[in-house]
């Protein structure tokens, strides 16, 4: 089996870091900031070190390509994101990105071929803590949402994502989609499931069902000192219970339901008047699409069920929908054949975060590689690898992808 070069990748993810570096040790490259296109273009500086090839499609996915001996054969993709969260840390997305550049940088090392060609993908918009929804890079490439539809979108100060693309120079000619043979992702976890069972390597068998909703509360404006406690209608109170009711139903459905309101907005808000209006965001999580089914039934008639005993208006509407996504048969057992022959610790686990994978699963034969994070913390500017689990990662990496592109004799090249 090979192996990668784990100092130079560290030494690229330590370099990368340092491009939107974060003054507690984490990394802010917003999608399609400047920071975002100064990360693009030290990727792309490495790649044509490496003799690669670069282009880049309308919604600004970037790509690099290594040439295979078979010119008709379909390309073996690896890829992930360089956008970050405000304040995110130095290994998600990025992580993937640069096990992939390792990839191709050990088989120029070795002076390996391989039949079809391998074309390493950097996706647009990942995160989507700029412009949402998130991932819609991988979402126009695979067609699950229209180029026009993409390029409207805007951020919370109005600029679209059509103008950015323009002013960063990533608006490309490349043409949307076109045939995958595979497609691989390494990632953290993002969690603390591998490193609680202290485990080098997550075979990931697929993705769980995500949704996210959007809930209105609509009760009264009133005033703080003249309005009886018994005859308002508090949005805030009453949304407070929602919330509360959000949180119970994880619990009938554990361990696999997960829910979360990550937001929460009060209209014309004002220290001494009850509010009338507010809203906030749930995101609801499980394993299996019947359950994530039965979970949003149960929050919409708790909830109705609160607004009506308090003399209040709830609207939910759904802002995303996620399925659950099972991996490729074929590409999880080459990772797995590549753990195995590593001898790396492993286990099989679900991705419990949304990735590109999820979506380039319903496009192509897909599998992902987890490594863990230092307490399962992502999303934040203290997240952290091991060197060691890093290039472990890589290792798998790199034979998966070599036994899905297959490797040229020297009597064939």
């Amino acid at each position: 089996m090979l192996k990668s070069n784990g100092d130079r990748l560290w030494a690229s993810l330590m370099a990368m870091a340092e491009v939107g570096a974060t003054a507690r040790g984490g990394s802010c490259r917003l999608a399609l900031s400047d920071e975002d296109k100064a990360g693009r273009e030290l990727f792309s500086h490495w790649c044509r070190e490496a003799g690669l090839s670069l282009s880049v499609d309308a919604i600004g996915n970037l790509f690099a390509r290594r040439a295979g001996s078979d010119p008709d054969a379909a390309p073996v993709m690896i890829g992930s994101h360089l956008d970050t969260q405000p304040e995110g840390g130095r290994f998600d997305g990025v992580y993937g990105v640069l096990a992939g550049l390792e990839v191709v940088r050990r088989l120029n090392d070795l002076g390996i071929a391989t039949r079809k060609p391998l074309e390493i993908a950097v996706w647009t918009n990942e995160e989507g803590a700029r412009f949402t929804p998130a991932m819609f890079g991988s979402a126009v490439f695979t067609g699950s949402l229209g180029l026009e539809q993409a390029l409207a979108i805007r951020d919370a100060d109005g600029i679209s994502v059509a103008d950015e693309l323009q002013r960063t120079g990533y608006a490309g000619d490349r043409p949307l989609g076109g045939q995958v043979d595979a497609y691989f992702e390494a990632h953290i976890e993002q969690g603390p499931i591998l490193e609680d069972n202290a485990t080098s390597i997550g075979v990931v068998s697929g993705g769980q069902a995500i949704r996210w909703l959007d809930v209105s509360v609509e009760g009264m404006a009133a005033h703080a000192g003249t309005t009886p406690m018994a005859l308002r209608k508090d949005a805030l109170y009453g949304a407070a219970q929602m919330i509360q009711a959000v949180e119970r139903l994880a619990a009938d459905f554990a361990p696999q339901g997960l829910t979360t309101v990550g937001e929460l907005s009060i209209a014309k808000s004002s220290r001494n008047t009850i509010p009338g209006q507010l809203r906030f965001t749930v995101d609801l999580r499980h394993h299996r699409d019947e359950a994530i089914e039965a979970m949003e039934r149960e929050l919409d008639q708790a909830l109705q069920t609160i607004a009506s005993e308090r003399g209040l208006q709830v609207r939910i509407e759904r802002h995303w929908v996620s399925p659950a996504t099972p991996f490729d048969a074929d590409c999880v057992a080459a990772v797995q054949q590549a753990v195995d022959g590593l001898g790396y610790s492993q286990q099989r686990i679900v991705s419990g975060a949304g990735h590109d994978a999820i979506l380039l699963a319903r496009y192509c034969p897909t599998a992902m590689v987890f490594i863990p994070c230092v307490g399962g913390l992502s999303h934040n500017e203290a997240e952290d690898v091991l060197q060691d689990d890093a290039r472990q990662g890589a290792d798998v990496l790199l034979n998966a992808v070599l036994a899905r592109a297959g490797q040229v004799e020297r009597g064939d090249a």
